[in-house]
């Protein structure tokens, strides 16, 4: 049996194939519970359990399913929604998005892979928080950098005193998340890992220990696909496109463009190899994503050996572009 899960603020609507069942529950801690029990006294027939990520509604159901031993899956939207217009389902309701994942679900069978536990959600909860403070006060930045002229000062002031309060937020979260791996000694051992290589600081290592619980359990060309780096095809006939790369878990890319950006610039194996493309005419950006992937399948191999970065060891990988 294959289950889709609609997800939302209030409800779970459920949806089961080939049987056609559908039924709802409440999205809080009596309605899973029940649900959990529902989904576990068939667990034999229950081969695969689909949800959306919808911004933390989900995590409590996914949290409660996967403590219960169940199969489930937490999809891509954009994944999912495409799958629908291929399908020629344009129509969205509650009850027709659950059909629709049971059907991928179906049809897809997308692989189960490990989940955060609860202190890596937490850690994941905070590095959000972090990215919402950072983007306020970049905003508050350019906005106090907007004010000019004489007759502003209580707005120059209340922007001031914004900006002095999200340092201040910015600075907890920062200690909180360095004292979230202190209390882990896995923690402690993979974090240290990761940040031996040149380029790699806290905010990347954080980020996939949250973010990126697969690390080191793919291979180098699943980890760069699940990421986002991995180049895909546009061909067609006799036309060949650029390769290009799309999807993947924004957050963890965004967080690694910048860490192969610093990479180009103090890691010795990472920068010749961003010089090459370079020189062999390779656009910057195109340089600079294949060092995203270079970097991120360095360290896929590193958390897979427990090997410690060594520019030998480095030089010696397989080059991905």
């Amino acid at each position: 049996m294959l289950i889709g899960i609609d997800v939302a603020k209030a409800e779970l609507v459920v949806a089961a194939r080939p049987t056609g069942e559908r039924w709802a529950v409440a999205n809080d801690e009596r309605g899973i519970r029940t649900l959990v029990e529902r989904l576990r006294a068939a667990a034999p027939r229950v081969e695969l359990i689909v949800l959306e990520a919808t911004g933390g509604y989900e995590l409590l159901c996914v949290g409660a399913l996967a403590a219960a031993g169940l199969p489930v899956v937490v999809a891509n939207p954009r994944q999912v929604r495409d799958f629908a217009k291929a399908t020629g389902q344009s129509a969205k309701t509650d009850r027709i998005d659950a059909d629709v994942l049971a059907l991928f679900a179906e049809r897809v069978r997308p692989a189960v892979r490990a989940l955060p536990d609860a202190d890596a959600q937490e850690l994941d909860a905070l590095l959000g928080r972090r990215r919402q403070l950072l983007e306020m006060l970049q905003a508050e930045r350019n906005r106090l950098g907007q004010v000019f002229g004489r007759g502003k000062p209580l707005v120059k002031k209340s922007l001031r005193a914004h900006i002095a309060f999200l340092e201040r937020e910015l600075r907890i979260a920062d200690t909180d998340l360095g004292a979230m791996v202190k209390r882990s000694p896995a923690w402690r051992e993979r974090d240290d890992l990761l940040r031996s290589v040149p380029g790699v600081g806290p905010v990347l290592s954080l980020t996939l220990l949250a973010e990126l619980p697969e690390l080191g359990r793919l291979t180098r060309r699943e980890i760069a696909k699940l990421v986002g780096v991995a180049p895909l095809s546009r061909d067609s006939g006799t036309m060949r496109g650029r390769r290009f790369v799309q999807g993947g878990r924004a957050g963890v890319r965004a967080v690694l463009y910048m860490a192969a950006l610093v990479a180009t610039r103090r890691n010795a194996v990472i920068r010749a190899f961003y010089q090459r493309l370079l020189a062999a005419g390779k656009p910057r950006k195109l340089a600079l994503v294949a060092c995203m992937r270079k970097l991120l399948t360095t360290l896929n191999t590193m958390a897979r050996t427990q090997q410690r970065w060594s520019a030998e060891y480095a030089m010696n990988a397989r080059n991905p572009a």
